[in-house]
């Protein structure tokens, strides 16, 4: 008996040792990660070679083209050790047949599978679901197999392929097997300068058309902050299904953008608003408006301070509408819900107002490109007085007739019956965001005191109001002051006033009085003095950054100190001036003397909202001259 078991001990511990060596890196995979680690040495786990399979079929009534997308993946850790999860997401329209890891020997490794909704702060409920799974890799050069297969119910649905992952790619294949009752555009974004090797193969058995797309050696997508959207960085294929035949008939989908809209109208068409929930607030918002356009105002505004933004996804729900008593009655909705409350109040009233779908900043397509890829968002359109105005309900504190840089220059689909109309959304220029602070100071027992006077406009004072109304209620005066001394204990601020914080119309001014410790030294018959304590920008390195870096919004910002030199002293000393001059951007650092005060001027003015990756070597070069400068003193002399 006890022979017996020592001998089951050592076979188990014979084929355990058996398993790991079919397991364990060979000495050519320990060379390869080796190789690799130093080409991707910010990167833990490479993607050796990546296979992407798409064919299309027709559901069983034959009234929807339907997708099968499987990818098959070997993953090598080309660090000393990694641990990293693998996830895909699907939905009401979608279901995961495959999802699996296995090891190099093809035997499954079974780490755990969680499957479950999709959980974002930003998401009031949707319908999207993740699998997902962590798992580690104990050495160098250990692989696993990764396969997946999705299957969607609807071609519409199935928008994007991208070459790009969250790790490099060795070598990226993608294979698109197109039957000749399917009429599909494979439109190319992104691929110039970049060798894809495409081909198409005919299998006259089948009846399918193999379009294949190779990329070698694709660098992992950038994890870098305030990026352009990924459709204007990486290559990619839109998968647009424009008809396909059914029994001899031509079944159109997406062949035009009035394809895409009449789908949408569609989704509009179920609606059914109940205006008589809101009708009497619609008539308190607006009896006692003077003009036609304080009633907008009046509706506008309400919507954006009383409705609360909750994105909603829920199958069909997060393209149609949600009805506007709903909304109305629960206080919050999704942009779609937030633009038809606005649309249905405004029309209450007497004006012409409608849908209008679009597509953010973050989107690089347009409406000539017939696919649900094209617009994430609605707003909703005013048509007053000759003029089109765009209603953005999402934007808490955009006066009328502003609008938020993320949509500016942007296409728009309005609805219009049965047609539609494309427009554009005006864009602005950098001065009309502009920021000022015209600061006038004294030397006073070796600390510097005087008073501030700072205006926001356009963008500046949409996002202080919501920086401002982000405050707690109870400690608002404590936390702006904080905010205007830069929580540096050095600075003091006080008796603050404001001009109206809840009028969107008017130009946004504080005024407040400043005491800054710290800055002055006298020695002898010197004063010594660092006039700078803002230090606007000068942390601002942008290192080894390969992408643009885009702002919230254009910017123009001006800061004016003026110095009072004190009685019986004289400038002995003041820093030089930096001026620079870009594409995107001009700033201007200033001193001069100016009878008896020294003023101190800051422009920093970012003309398209960006600093280009083109032009990030120069921008660096101006934040280490910059540190430099704001380090300076000015001496006064008796």
């Amino acid at each position: 008996m006890k022979l017996s078991v020592k001998l089951i001990i050592v076979l188990l511990f014979a084929a355990q040792s058996f398993a790991q060596k079919n397991l364990d890196p060979t000495v050519e995979d320990i060379k390869k990660a080796k190789s690799l680690r130093d080409t991707y040495s910010k990167d833990d786990v490479a993607i050796l070679q990546s296979e992407e399979n798409i064919s299309f079929g027709l559901n069983k009534d034959k009234s929807k083209v339907t997708v099968t997308n499987s990818i098959n993946e070997l993953l090598m850790n080309i660090n000393h050790r990694a641990d990293i999860s693998k996830y895909e997401f699907y939905d009401s329209e979608s279901k995961i047949e495959t999802f699996n890891l296995k090891y190099r020997n093809d035997k499954i490794a079974n780490y755990h599978i969680i499957d479950e909704f999709y959980k974002d702060n930003d998401l009031f409920y949707n319908d999207a679901r993740v699998k997902h799974m962590s798992f580690d890799f104990p050495v160098q050069g250990y692989t696993y197999k990764y396969e997946m297969e999705k299957k969607y119910d609807d071609v519409k649905y199935f928008t994007s392929l991208f070459f790009n992952d969250e790790f490099p790619v060795i070598k990226k294949t993608i294979n698109i097997s197109v039957p000749e009752w399917l009429n599909v555009e494979l439109k190319e974004f992104n691929f110039e300068g970049i060798k894809i090797v495409k081909s198409q193969k005919k299998d006259v058995k089948a009846k399918t058309t193999v379009y294949t797309f190779t990329l070698e050696n694709v660098p992992a997508y950038y994890k870098e902050e305030s990026t352009p959207g990924r459709s204007y960085l990486y290559p990619h294929i839109l998968i647009i299904a424009k008809s396909f035949k059914n029994d001899g008939k031509e079944v159109t989908l997406f062949n035009s953008a009035a394809d895409l809209y009449k789908w949408y109208k569609s989704l509009v068409d179920l609606m059914k608003d109940d205006t008589s929930v809101f009708k009497d607030k619609v008539t308190e918002l607006t009896s006692n408006a003077k003009t036609d356009e304080e009633k907008i105002k009046n509706i506008y505004y309400w919507v954006q301070d009383n409705i609360r933004y909750i994105a909603f996804e829920d199958g069909i729900a997060g393209f149609k509408p949600d009805e506007s008593n709903n909304v109305f009655q629960k206080r919050y909705g999704d942009c779609k819900g937030m633009a038809n409350l606005i649309k249905q109040m405004l029309i209450l009233a007497g004006f012409d107002a409608r849908l209008t779908w679009i597509g953010t900043k973050h989107i690089a397509y347009d409406y000539t490109t017939p696919s649900l890829a094209v617009d994430n968002h609605m707003i909703c359109t005013l048509f007053y007085k000759g003029k089109k105005y765009f209603l953005d309900g999402t934007e808490k504190f955009n006066s009328f007739g502003q609008y938020a840089e993320r949509i500016q220059n942007k296409e728009v689909m309005i609805e219009d019956g049965d047609k539609f109309i494309i427009e554009k959304v005006p864009s602005t220029v950098a001065a009309f965001n502009k920021e000022s602070r015209e600061m006038t100071l004294s030397v006073e027992n070796e600390k510097l005191t005087g008073s501030v006077s700072r205006t926001y406009q356009g963008e500046s004072a949409a996002q202080f109001l919501y920086i401002f109304n982000s405050f707690k209620n109870d400690k608002k005066s404590e936390t702006l002051e904080n905010y205007l001394s830069k929580s540096d204990k050095n600075i003091n601020v006080d008796n603050i006033k404001t001009s109206d914080l809840k009028n969107r119309d008017q130009k946004l001014s504080i005024d407040y009085s400043i005491v800054v410790s710290n800055k002055v030294t006298g020695f002898d018959n010197d004063i010594y003095i660092d006039l700078e304590f803002m230090n606007e920008y000068k942390n601002f390195e942008l290192k080894d950054r390969k992408t643009d870096y885009e702002f919230d919004f254009k910017t123009n910002y001006e800061s004016t100190v003026t110095l009072n030199i004190p009685q019986g002293y004289k400038v002995t000393k003041i820093p030089q001036d930096l001026v620079v001059k870009e594409a995107n951007f001009d700033v201007s650092i200033t001193f001069q003397n100016k009878g008896n005060a020294i003023v101190y001027k800051k422009v920093f003015q970012f003309k398209n909202g960006v600093i280009k990756a083109s032009e990030m070597d120069k921008w660096n070069t101006f934040i280490k001259n910059l540190a430099n400068n704001y380090n300076q003193q000015i001496t006064l002399s008796k």
